[in-house]
């Protein structure tokens, strides 16, 4: 059977995995105390928090999802541009069924529209109708994920699925990934939790961070992307920032769905850039209120999105050694990131 043609049993959204065999692994996993309080356990390289069941969703999706070759999956480290690449690839994929000033990004958050696997799919906490089978989807069918390369699903690797990974610079990974966790990591560990940037700098930099360590992340899905250009695309938050146009030109062509001379020269691209950006999205009615997971308010999906921000919370002292460590693990790969706008 190709790996890529799904069955059915494994496309029921919700395949158990024993609460005892979750239990067994964590006692038995490397454990680390991410900002002193917060219990990690350390699964094929990468973290995950004990305190939540994403660890036991993530087996979940590894075990038993089944790729199509149609699909197309975002994938990202947390706070590096997942929602505005959500609303550029859904944007790209359906503009011929909804015109923009029809589009649902109107009237949905953008994480109501392309699901999160091991959260939204093999996880409780999402609200929003979703599908009792996967293949109720229509194709090509969007997801999202932030596990790493490694440790996603075989059938992923083994079909033509194609990948869309979205990095940011770490100096503002972490700055948004701070403002964004507070609030959940105080319901889980208490009001009186109260951690400083320096707290979340030195152990991003160690690598103890959920989905971390972000280096091998990154490093992953960009090694990907240059031995399998057709299968991964590459994408910097700077670059989109930078020249979107061109960006989601490059998304529309990596997806198979290129625009047509005829919607260029009509300004398409542009219209679909103007409606994706962050300053866009975060003043609609629908991410101004209400929550995604029961956890997260989907109006701190909408920060700042600026390149450079962290200017305004990382010291110069903490920036050089972010600078040497940023070398340290890119060198041989040819990878870089610009950490300030031109």
């Amino acid at each position: 059977m190709n790996p890529s043609e799904p069955r059915k049993e494994e496309e029921e959204t919700r395949v158990v995995v024993s609460d005892e065999e979750v239990e067994q692994l964590k006692q038995s996993l490397p454990k680390e105390l991410s900002f002193g309080k917060l219990e990690l356990i350390k699964y094929q390289g990468f973290w995950y928090a004990v305190d939540t069941d994403l660890f036991k969703t993530s087996l979940m999706f590894q075990r038993h999802f089944s790729a199509k070759d149609s699909d197309l999956i975002v994938a990202s480290f947390p706070k590096t541009g997942t929602t505005w690449l959500k609303a550029l690839l859904y944007s790209v994929v359906n503009r011929f069924k909804h015109p923009s000033n029809q589009s649902p990004l109107l009237t949905h958050h953008p994480h109501e529209l392309v699901y999160r696997l091991e959260n939204d799919i093999y996880g409780e906490a999402f609200e929003y109708p979703r599908p009792h089978h996967l293949s109720e989807l229509p194709s090509p069918r969007l997801f999202h994920t932030h596990l790493s390369f490694t440790t996603l699903p075989e059938t992923i690797k083994a079909s033509r699925c194609r990948v869309l990974y979205i990095a940011r610079n770490p100096l503002d990974t972490i700055v948004s990934f701070m403002f964004f966790v507070l609030k959940p990591l105080k319901m889980i560990l208490g009001d009186d939790f109260q951690p400083t940037i320096q707290d979340f700098f030195e152990d991003f930099c160690a690598g103890k961070i959920c989905h971390g360590p972000f280096f091998d992340h990154v490093v992953e899905y960009w090694k990907q992307s240059l031995e399998q250009p057709n299968k991964v695309l590459f994408l910097k938050y700077e670059d989109l920032k930078e020249d979107p146009t061109f960006q989601l030109k490059r998304v529309a062509e990596f997806v198979g769905m290129p625009f047509s001379c005829i919607e260029e020269s009509e300004g398409a691209v542009e219209e679909l850039v103007e409606m994706c950006s962050i300053n866009n999205l975060k003043e609609l009615e629908v991410n101004k209120t209400g929550v995604i997971n029961k956890i997260h308010d989907k109006k701190s999906y909408f920060r700042k999105g600026e390149v450079g921000d962290w200017s305004h919370y990382i010291t110069p002292t903490m920036a050089e050694r972010m600078k040497k460590l940023m070398e340290e693990k890119f060198e041989g790969t040819g990878l870089s990131f610009q950490l300030l706008p031109h």
